[in-house]
């Protein structure tokens, strides 16, 4: 067992290491998972995903829908209203650009000038003033656009960037030690965003990344279009950025033009693990027309209040992201992406829970804050705004159970816990998987490359220093084949995340949503109940956070 900070409320203390013996379903327990209903949960995922709410798009009157009807379920819940004025509502001030056809973007190459069409030739990760470059500024290739100090590795060596554009390639090096860029999982540093922090940190500019496909399962350029349709939406406080591109593939090869390396070079070097860096004769300006516009959107906030003395002072949250694309770009005659598993249905487990939990013998010891968060898929935006204006204190937050979809394949016999790797959340739910006749599994490997603890609001709120897990099922299934299921579960990935086609038409098993739901029921009833917190692993990246809440009692 890896040694742990352990860092406790000194009410707590005379309590430690008496009730972890005791067996965490309790009648209690068990009953309220027994009084959850998938008919209830499925009623309100149907209605969230419905057309009428229009995708519930950040910004949007569908989102606001969504917003009123789960204010609407908490206080027929009878949950007590956490937000702004008195209400439910937390609201979260953002703002959205949308770049428009006629922003201009120009190749100054060694056979002339190339204008490119903003959607067909390349997308934009950001958008507005910061973006402006009027003059053409010389192009830069820097392999992955990557410096690592702990691989010993840096694309930047000796090179000069600032007022310069750099160009690079999607992805890291590729590995199979684990101690090199994580081997068969992706780092940190495989993240477009990092890569582009790192080209500004250098006095770049800005960005062109050259998204290369990838085991088979990389985007085309029609995903990249669809993805990138949305506006670009961030808090008003935002990291400082500028001009960010993707660059379509197939165009790549003049910005290597009268370069010592042609842009074939580059692959080879990517295949060979021999990149390596040097300008090009190449530069670009780029003046962009964008449509700007600052709103609202909300976060939904309930308390239940824990019924101990001793820890009702003390919270654990659950959260669900509300939110997501909206209306876009058509696939097959439809435009609205209504987001059903990803994620009505797990908001629909979050409102489901806070029901069964109001209205039931269990009475948790600590108070539970149910948290359906906004902006999720504009970069967790709605969780970093709250984990920056907290409704109860972060140090008195000692956990997040964060919910993004539910299984829909089938019953299973093992679940997956993203993020129990960094905290003593892997205790606990070892502890109760074996109650449940459950086993913990591995991170499926095609699921890692993705990064998955990064990839919801879960992220967020470690970052802030609580402890945070999202359980997911495994792929041992009761009824259908392993690798059927697990086929299915990619296949799933491919052709309806992020699409129109996440919607109630698409099969859904009943029994397995029961099961899962009942799972993150039993967990979230352990978290409010358990005498012993969760602690951060010692040497894991967010122990600091929690150290620093915890100092300024914030």
């Amino acid at each position: 067992m890896q040694r742990v900070i352990v860092i406790l409320p000194l009410l707590l203390l005379p309590l430690f290491g008496t009730a972890a013996q005791q067996p965490l379903l309790t009648d209690a327990v068990r009953g309220a998972m027994e009084r959850v209903s998938v008919e209830r949960l499925w009623h309100h995922a149907s209605v969230l995903a419905s057309d009428d709410f229009e995708g519930r798009g950040t910004g949007s009157q569908g989102e606001r829908t969504a917003a009123a009807y789960i204010s609407a379920a908490m206080q027929a819940s009878g949950l007590e209203p956490l937000g702004d004025d008195g209400g439910y509502a937390q609201y979260v001030p953002l703002h959205g650009s949308t770049p428009l056809p006629d922003s201009r973007l120009t190749l100054v190459t060694p056979t002339g000038k190339r204008e490119l069409s903003l959607g067909q030739d390349y997308l934009l990760y950001k958008t507005g003033a910061q973006t402006f470059i009027p003059q053409p500024l010389p192009l830069i290739f820097v392999g992955y656009g990557i410096v690592a100090p702990e691989y010993d590795y840096n694309d930047y060596q000796h090179l000069d960037v600032r007022d310069a554009i750099v160009v690079f390639l999607s992805g890291e090096p590729e590995s199979d030690d684990p101690r090199y860029f994580e081997g068969s999982q992706r780092s940190i540093y495989a993240i477009p965003e990092m890569k582009q922090r790192i080209a500004f940190t250098r006095g770049a500019r800005g960005s062109i990344m050259i998204p290369l496909p990838r085991l088979g399962t990389g985007y085309d350029w029609e995903d990249w279009q669809r993805m990138f349709a949305s506006e670009d939406v961030t808090l008003p406080i935002n990291v400082p950025s500028n001009l960010s591109v993707m660059l379509r593939l197939e165009l790549a090869a003049m910005l290597f033009d009268g370069a010592s390396s042609s842009l074939d070079d580059v692959l080879r070097m990517n295949a060979n693990q021999s990149m390596r860096s040097f300008p090009l004769d190449v530069s670009m300006s780029f003046s962009g027309s964008f449509r700007d516009r600052d709103f609202l959107s909300a976060n939904i906030i309930g308390l239940l209040r824990g019924s101990d003395p001793l820890l009702q002072d003390s919270y654990v949250l659950c959260t669900a992201h509300y939110d997501h694309l909206g209306i876009g770009l058509p696939v097959e005659g439809d435009s609205i992406y209504n987001g059903l598993v990803d994620n009505a249905l797990g908001t629909a487990a979050a409102m489901e829970l806070a029901h069964v939990l109001a209205d039931s013998a269990l009475r948790p010891k600590r108070s539970i804050v149910f948290v359906f968060l906004a902006a999720e898929e504009k970069g967790l935006l709605g969780s970093l705004y709250y984990t920056s204006h907290p409704a109860v204190p972060l140090y008195r937050t000692t956990a997040c159970l964060n919910i993004d979809g539910l299984a829909i394949i089938d019953r299973f016999h093992d679940i997956v816990g993203i993020g129990t790797e960094y905290s003593t959340l892997s205790n606990l739910l070892e502890r109760l998987a074996g109650e449940l006749g459950l086993r913990v599994s591995e991170v499926p490997p095609d699921f890692s490359l993705l990064d998955a603890f990064a990839s919801s609001d879960q992220l967020a709120f470690a970052q802030a220093g609580v402890p945070s897990l999202l359980v997911m099922e495994g792929n041992d299934y009761a009824n259908v084949p392993d690798q059927l299921g697990y086929n299915r579960f990619l296949e799933w990935g491919r052709t309806r995340y992020h699409t129109p086609f996440d919607d109630t038409l698409q099969p859904v098993d009943r029994d397995a949503l029961t099961e899962h739901a009942q799972v993150l029921c039993a967990v979230l009833a352990s978290l409010a109940n358990t005498y012993e917190p969760p602690q951060w692993i010692q040497g894991s990246r967010y122990i600091n956070a929690r150290l620093q809440s915890q100092a300024e009692e914030r």
